[in-house]
């Protein structure tokens, strides 16, 4: 019998807001749905949460605005977000897979890692699905690795295919001993975090695909994209990644608010403001968990959905509120409002508290 070996499962529900909703509606099975905002297509600003898989054969999918889907699909039956719902759900999948010899660790209400020890991933990956379908009646679908990288690209492995149901995905294994074999050939942007604008600036440096990117320079992507992330990218393309895989809930590193209005910003004094506030708000809540703030992310989306994010490095980490609004303002003070804006966001992120015998470093500014 082959020694049992650490292994990463990586189990991902399949279209699960909607699968809920299909749950305690089931004669929506079968259908095309569409969960999102207050359900109306015809109210604006409202987005895709999920779409079931027979929506998404009609082009719809998350992110989308509601009445764009709506245009592609107009038969889909259009349901309201019902977050308290999706929670119990996960909840629900979560304790299922905890009833197994194995660590969970939880990264979204349809996702998490599973560490295991065994000699047969694939037959515990057989098992965790069917487990989970018998108690909750939805499905999922597992990428088995040696890394949490690879275990979640081969999720993407694993899901169904375009004409099959939920249910019809399986687990698909990925490890270092394939793969080359199964991922060389493929562009950086399947890559887990690398979404069009970093292939972008990859494609620029000669790196197209996961070959290209697992052979790269070091130097290069250290100077193109600082030390930290430079590696980080090498690693990627290699299929290298953390193997740890705790149950002790992850502490945030940032926090994030985000508004899209119902009627377009025009005037930059108002701009100005809500972001003010914002940022203000933000800090409160930082500091009543005690954290302390060390960079600021503003992002703006265009009616155009042009959507640029810039950010702005403290010089010390701070509890002050007026301290974060300044620089959320004179990240601001860098964008170009030439449209109309429909989205405001701002974003912080929390350091270790001050020590007033370290010297602060001086601000940095992208």
């Amino acid at each position: 019998m082959t020694e049992p070996g650490w292994w990463i499962l990586h189990v991902d529900m399949d279209q699960f807001i909607a699968a809920v909703e299909i749950r305690r509606r089931p004669e929506l099975r079968g259908l095309p749905v569409v969960v999102g905002g207050s359900g109306d297509p015809q109210q604006a600003r409202q987005v895709v949460a999920t779409a079931s898989y027979e929506a998404r054969r009609f082009g719809v999918h998350s992110g989308m605005p509601l009445r764009a889907a709506y245009r592609k699909c107009p038969d889909a039956v259009f349901l309201p977000s019902d977050p308290a719902t999706y929670e119990a759900a996960s909840t629900e999948v979560m304790d299922t897979l905890r009833t197994f010899p194995v660590i969970v660790e939880v990264w979204g209400w349809d996702e998490c890692f599973v560490g295991a020890s065994t000699d047969d991933p694939e037959r515990l990956a057989t098992e965790l699905r069917a487990a989970v379908v018998a108690r909750t009646g939805l499905t999922c679908s597992i990428g088995i690795g040696d890394n949490k990288t690879r275990a979640k690209l081969a999720t993407g492995f694993a899901k169904p295919g375009p004409e099959q149901q939920a249910g019809d995905g399986g687990s698909y294994r990925l490890t270092k001993q394939n793969w080359a074999e199964v991922m060389n050939h493929r562009p950086v942007r399947d890559l887990w975090g690398i979404g069009a604008r970093m292939s972008q600036n990859l494609g620029e440096l000669g790196l197209h695909t996961v070959a290209d990117l697992a052979v790269a320079d070091l130097d290069v992507l250290k100077k193109r994209f600082g030390p930290k992330m430079g590696t980080w990218y090498l690693a990627l393309g290699r299929g290298l990644g953390d193997t740890e895989v705790t149950d002790v809930p992850r502490e945030p590193v940032s926090r994030s608010h985000e508004i899209t209005y119902p009627e377009d910003l025009t005037e930059f004094a108002d701009i100005r403001e809500r972001v003010r506030q914002m940022a203000i708000d933000m800090t409160r809540e930082a500091v009543a968990e005690d954290r302390w703030i060390n960079r600021v992310h503003v992002k703006v989306r265009f009616i155009s959905f042009y959507t640029p994010i810039k950010s702005r490095k403290l010089p010390a980490p701070t509890q002050d509120p007026d301290v974060v609004a300044t620089a959320a303002l004179t990240i601001l003070d860098k964008f170009e409002f030439k449209r109309p804006v429909r989205l405001l966001g701002v974003r912080t992120e929390f350091a270790p508290p001050p020590n007033d015998s370290a010297n602060p470093a001086p601000p940095e500014r992208t």
